[in-house]
């Protein structure tokens, strides 16, 4: 029989809920995840908006059912600090990888000459996704077709800079930014690209996410304080599943719809009140206003009605 290895007792009840971590240099997501859940002793761990092994801060762990939300709340928007390093061009966009230029220190722009580029990266931009990402391409990881030497043509795509600002930083080649964006924007390249546009290359030296999905770092714990922490302890620390979702709009469903939302059917808005537009998601609480499942409005047959797209309960 398979068992979970595990340093601690198992807990009295499935752990459900959220677990904000300040995820440590040096380790992948992955290895966040399957450290919670030796400290949890559960299997049911899932993780949103992977960061990179260099880089600390913001990672959203979902424990039991929320861990169904992994799909829903990936793109959310996310806020990070990050140094530039301008003059040094890598493979990887950042100082971890193989170095493939270094400009000349006196060619490297002084700060009112990056100040005055960074207008171009606000808004709405383009971006090409580096080859050492997680992206798939004919079923295969880019990061894989790198390491083993190889390179593919990947599309622009769009996300969105929201904000972009600039502070000093220890090294005169190095600038702090401080950068909000949408899911899918790729820091590593947004600093290849500012490099790119001063004419003298630049890569990202180091990455701190600050927030994800409206959750902020200093809502996170470190797992060296959950390893001190007693099984209860880490318990209290999971907040509800509905967090995830506090953007969208609540419909309260009496008791006969919400049995019919439970079983799959849709529910038409004339018959309950609401005239949402069609692709708006919504929360669906009981008639005691507990949280119960993400709604998704559509077009049927019958007019508008909203069908429960993903159940957050027994």
């Amino acid at each position: 029989m398979s068992h979970i290895p595990n340093d601690t007792a198992s807990p009295a009840r499935e752990p459900d809920g959220i677990l904000l971590i300040d995820k440590p240099a040096g380790m992948t997501s992955h290895d966040v995840v399957f450290r919670v859940r030796k400290l949890f002793g559960t299997r049911k761990v899932g993780h949103t908006g992977t960061l990179d092994p260099m880089a600390t801060g913001v990672l959203i762990v979902l424990l039991g059912r929320a861990a169904k939300a992994c799909e829903y709340v990936s793109h959310d928007e996310k806020a990070y600090i990050a140094t530039l390093r301008l003059g040094l061009t890598t493979d990887t966009e950042d100082t971890t990888g193989v170095i493939r230029s270094v400009a000349d220190p006196a060619a490297i722009p002084n700060d009112a000459a990056v100040e005055a580029v960074l207008p171009r990266f606000r808004g709405m931009i383009q971006q090409i996704p580096p080859m050492y990402s997680a992206l798939k391409v004919g079923g295969r990881k880019l990061c894989d077709i790198a390491r083993s030497g190889g390179v593919v043509e990947r599309e622009a795509r769009p996300v969105e800079i929201r904000e972009l600002t600039r502070t000093a930083a220890a090294l005169p080649s190095d600038h702090s930014l401080f950068v909000r964006c949408s899911g899918g924007t790729y820091i590593r390249t947004l600093c290849a690209d500012i490099g790119t546009a001063l004419g003298c290359g630049g890569a990202m030296a180091t990455l701190r996410r600050v927030e994800a999905g409206g959750m902020g770092i200093d809502e996170c714990y470190t797992l060296t304080e959950l390893e001190a922490m007693s099984m209860e302890e880490r318990l209290s620390l999971l907040l509800p599943t509905e967090r995830l979702f506090e953007d969208l709009p609540i419909v309260m469903l009496s008791p006969f719809f919400h049995t019919l939302c439970r079983n799959g059917c849709e529910i038409y808005q004339h018959k309950i009140g609401t005239n949402l537009p069609v692709g708006t998601r919504v929360r669906l609480h009981d008639e005691f206003g507990a949280f119960f499942a993400i709604g998704e409005v559509g077009e049927y047959e019958n007019g508008t009605a909203i069908k429960a797209i993903k159940l957050f309960v027994l």
